[in-house]
């Protein structure tokens, strides 16, 4: 194993006259050690082919050996991110542009109005309520008091239909394993025992009796990384306990679903469950509430489509599907007799994905158009009322509200404007600013810019690229390429105070829409899923080429950043194309493509990955840009700072821990291999607030210091210049 690497220390020779140009950076270098790491002699066998699997033994997250093995890379990671000498500069910044006030959208229960708000620098936001207009708002719930450290999370909150009562589920950890919580919303008292061993799960309420909720049994093993592949749905009944409560669906051996959710419509009439078995296509029932001996009813009774009930009046069901339909479409149907023959178009299919929301006695049309917002109003017969004006071109989200209500909130966002929130009077669609974070930013300094760019086998993909108005392009801008790619999730433009400290050193920020997403719908998702998964990487690195081509910046200034499915993105654009990038950030990522489908709910990936026990064909696919398998010994890779948490029970930690492995036995050359694990944490939902600003100090840190800098490159330009 290699255990050693040369550290880049980097002098910049800061020019005191305003004619001098910046001269290129003198290296200088130091050693680092890394951890040992021992190699196990583990064999997997697929279809007659021998992979080794040395690193198997990182696996066991249970094990002590796992854990001083985190402790110790740790040590080394921490130990190379304290000599980046502007680190904490970063993080000063980071703090003080996150320390503005911000407050979410109001919304009614019962007889208070409730709100989210942060002062600045909490770790999460408190939820508060008030009784009337101009009353001093009183903290409802503080999750901020749930751990000392403040990695106890508020991870769903639903109200009976009173609105006298509330549960609410909290992750400790950033666990996905939930607890649920029952309280006399009034007077805030506790009045139920803890539901626990709840996961993927949303709250609804059956009138005020009761709840559903999701759930699959405690993993034998370790409850972080064995496998979960049966999901229930159960209903607790107030005033009885958790081993009481009925199995409504999921449970049998013949037919298992990984995913299974259960909701009750407004009017408390239906009960919906949806049962899927990958993150993709689900069956579709209901149940008539006010029967009590009714049965499930099927309306959709296989998985080759998403359909959900988005509405009803009286026996008439609203359902949103792609069905026929790549782009969506809204269809009536009555609920005696639901299935696909019976369906009437009431929103048709268009050529741009919709994605509907109902308030007010309203629907209200969102669309995507090339990733951007576009909201139609209609009324229950289907009739155009309007096109809602929006604040400008971004992404608009909200429009929900219920069927009494005469206004509604939503809010709007781009990559230069902050998350401001608006209030929409319903019947005449007009709409007022409600609520604008007073942050020290100024939106007017910056540009936001689409292009579309050509992919390697033709296929036109936008981009986003957006950075201060007025910078040279030089080939040399610090630039970071950020991209996703996978099940159906669209990136549409949205602030982050965190781009905003990138952009003020004169970083390029770019967002392309990778296939596999679902800016263009069912097609543009399949296009990037299993035997055509590769699209999705030749997307990214065309997207990179693209901004090397025209001069934003270069390979010695270029970064690629992902998360998750990202995260394998970042893996596999390294590992394909050493030579492209300066840094990469590889973010809990699912990384080891032959075993993922074994841990947790990783099986329920299958749609967009297929697995490598599948088929021959298949198991030869994902081996080819596996990123664990594919870190050839002598090449020379990208600076690395893989991350991950210590409890991610989504995207189990070993993917990272083996890919890191990989990296530092076989890595060739200078460039830093290092893996930041971050402890008492999960994929990413509810971390602090002072953890998310610590893990953007230190990528920023990481990526510019690896660029060449030790002076931040603001410091280094008005230097230049002065």
């Amino acid at each position: 194993m290699k255990k050693a690497l040369f550290l880049v220390s980097i002098t910049v020779l800061m020019m005191a006259c305003k004619n001098q140009t910046k001269e290129e950076p003198n290296k200088t270098t130091t050693t680092l050690n890394y951890p040992e790491t021992k190699t196990v002699d583990t064999v997997n066998t697929y279809f007659g082919t021998e992979i080794k699997d040395p690193y198997r033994w990182l696996e066991d997250d249970r094990s002590e050996e796992t854990g001083n093995w985190v402790a110790a890379q740790n040590k080394t990671t921490f130990g190379y991110l304290e000599k980046i000498p502007f680190r904490k500069e970063l993080k000063d910044r980071l703090s003080n542009l996150w320390n503005y006030e911000k407050v979410g959208a109001p919304f009614k229960e019962g007889g208070y109005t409730y709100f989210s708000k942060n002062n600045g620098l909490q770790d999460q936001n408190v939820l508060y309520r008030y009784k009337n207009e101009g009353d001093e708002p009183e903290i409802f719930l503080d999750p901020n008091t749930f751990s000392k450290d403040g990695t106890t999370s508020l991870g769903g909150i639903n109200f009976s239909k009173n609105g006298k009562l509330v549960a609410y589920a909290i992750s400790e950890g950033g666990s996905d394993w939930r607890k649920i919580i029952i309280k006399n919303a009034e007077t805030k008292e506790i009045i139920e025992d803890t539901i626990i061993d709840v996961k993927f799960s949303g709250i609804s309420w059956k009138g005020n009796e009761g709840f559903y909720y999701s759930s699959y049994d405690k993993p034998k093993g370790s409850e972080l990384s064995a496998k979960t592949d049966q999901h229930k749905v159960y209903y607790h009944k107030l005033g009885t306990s958790q081993k009481e409560d009925a199995l409504i669906y999921g449970g049998t051996e013949e037919e298992k679903h990984r995913y299974v959710s259960a909701s009750v419509t407004e009017d408390d009439t239906y009960l919906i469950i949806s049962a899927s078995i990958s993150t993709s296509g689900n069956k579709l029932f209901i149940k008539d509430l006010t029967k009590p001996d009714s049965e499930l009813v099927t309306i959709m009774e296989n998985t080759d489509n998403d359909t959900y009930v988005i509405e009803n009046v009286g026996t008439t069901l609203y359902l949103v599907t792609n069905l026929d339909a790549p782009n969506k479409r809204i269809i009536t149907v009555d609920a005696s007799n639901p299935t696909p023959e019976n369906w009437k178009d009431f929103i048709p299919e268009t050529k741009n994905v919709l994605s509907p929301n109902t308030g007010g006695g309203y629907f209200f049309a969102g669309y995507m158009v090339d990733a951007v917002s576009k909201v139609l109003q209609y009324d229950y017969d289907g009739k155009l009322i309007r096109e809602v004006e929006l604040p400008g071109v971004g992404s608009a989200n909200g429009f929900g509200a219920k069927k009494e209500e005469k206004v509604l909130y939503f809010s709007f966002t781009n990559y230069k404007t902050p998350n401001s929130i608006y209030k929409y009077t319903i019947a005449d669609g007009t709409s007022e600013l409600y609520r604008k974070p007073a942050i020290d930013f100024n939106p007017d300094n910056y540009e936001s810019k689409q292009v579309f760019y050509t992919s390697k086998d033709g296929t036109k993909v936008p981009m986003i690229i957006t950075h201060k108005k007025g910078i040279e392009l030089t080939g040399k801008n610090p630039t970071i390429l950020y991209g996703y790619g996978g099940f159906n999730i669209s990136l549409t433009p949205a602030f982050n105070i965190a781009n905003v400290v990138w952009m003020e050193q004169g970083g390029v920020y770019a967002v392309p829409n990778l296939r596999g997403g679902g800016e263009y719908g069912k097609k543009w998702h399949d296009a990037g899923t299993k035997m055509q998964k590769q699209n999705v990487f030749d997307d990214f690195i065309a997207a990179a080429e693209y901004l090397i081509e025209n001069k934003y910046t270069s390979s010695d200034y270029l970064a690629v950043r992902g998360g998750s499915n990202g995260g394998l993105l970042v893996g596999a654009t390294m590992t394909q194309r050493p030579d492209l990038v300066r840094v990469a950030l590889p973010a809990v990522g699912v990384l080891d493509m032959l075993r993922y489908h074994t841990f947790t709910s990783g099986e329920g990936w299958a749609y967009d990955y297929g697995t490598s026990a599948d088929s021959k064909e298949m198991f030869e696919y994902l081996k080819g840009y596996s990123p664990v398998h594919n870190v050839k010994e002598g090449v020379q890779y990208p600076a690395t700072m893989v991350t991950t948490g210590d409890h991610d029970d989504r995207v189990v930690p070993a993917h990272s821990f083996k890919f890191a492995a990989e990296l530092q036995a076989k890595q060739s050359g200078d460039n830093p291999t290092l893996i930041r694990i971050e402890t008492n944490a999960g994929h990413g939902a509810g971390t602090p607030v002072s953890k998310i600003i610590e893990q953007y100090a230190d990528m920023f840190g990481f990526v510019l210091y690896n660029m060449g800098y030790e002076v931040l490159p603001e410091k280094t330009t008005k230097e230049i210049k002065s």
